[in-house]
């Protein structure tokens, strides 16, 4: 097994983070330095800086109504990181991001599987959002931000955007770019001013106040890995 699969599976970091962590030299496999693409067998011993990985804890999956200010990143260095805002007991890690400028839903999990299922594009996994924009939207740019805009050098894909009055929008992406929206609107001459995701799939925001956080019901988690399962069959 791959060394970042075998990571993330035992629910300590993502495959992405693991890779960090073999580039900082911090992995070894049988007291070696593990490097990309290195394997584990049944019998290996796995070290992260000199320690064994911690038994795998039961899995968690919460939703955050992430405020603005906040930065999707688990770096204790950077202040008012997202990690040191929810303070769990233990560790786990945002599945995607929001800008530190936007708000609204955030998933975060200790299970690696899962993160690395929800941020393979092309599942194409719709994410809602509610945007407020600095002057009165006009039909041509719903329709542009609807077939596609170039941003960072490509095409955005054709989503749904449905005005919901003169300065707010509804938009569903299945991609999810840098900071695709507010790119995707300046190239229209639009400013952002306000961006909320409400919706991950079947998650909503639906009764979280700002700032607070919740497990997922039953219910919401069969139909999330039910969604992605299907995902990774059609992909």
């Amino acid at each position: 097994m791959r060394i970042n699969k075998y990571i993330s599976e035992t629910g300590f970091c993502s495959r992405r983070e693991t890779d960090r962590l073999i580039e900082a030299k911090r992995i070894t496999i049988n007291e070696i330095v593990c490097e990309t693409g290195d394997t584990v067998a049944p019998g290996d011993v796995v070290l992260i800086d000199g320690k064994t990985i911690p038994k795998k804890a039961d899995s968690v999956y919460l939703l955050l109504n992430k405020p603005v200010g906040i930065t999707c990143t688990a770096a204790p260095h950077v202040a008012g990181n997202i990690i040191e805002y929810v303070n769990y007991p233990i560790r786990i890690f945002a599945v995607g991001r929001l800008d530190k400028a936007s708000e609204g839903l955030i998933l975060l999990t200790n299970d690696g599987d899962i993160v690395n299922k929800m941020m393979r594009s092309e599942n194409a996994h719709e994410k809602e959002y509610l945007v407020t924009v600095d002057r009165p939207i006009t039909d041509d740019f719903i329709e542009k931000m609807a077939s596609g805009v170039e941003i960072l050098g490509v095409m955005t894909k054709p989503c749904e955007v449905i005005s919901m009055n003169d300065y707010e929008f509804k938009i569903i992406l299945t991609q999810g770019l840098n900071r695709q929206i507010r790119r995707m609107s300046k190239a229209l001459g639009y400013k952002v001013t306000k961006l909320e995701r409400v919706r991950i799939m079947n998650l909503t925001l639906t009764g979280l106040e700002r700032g607070a956080y919740r497990g997922l019901t039953n219910e919401e988690l069969k139909l999330l890995l039910s969604s992605l399962h299907e995902g990774e069959k059609h992909s």
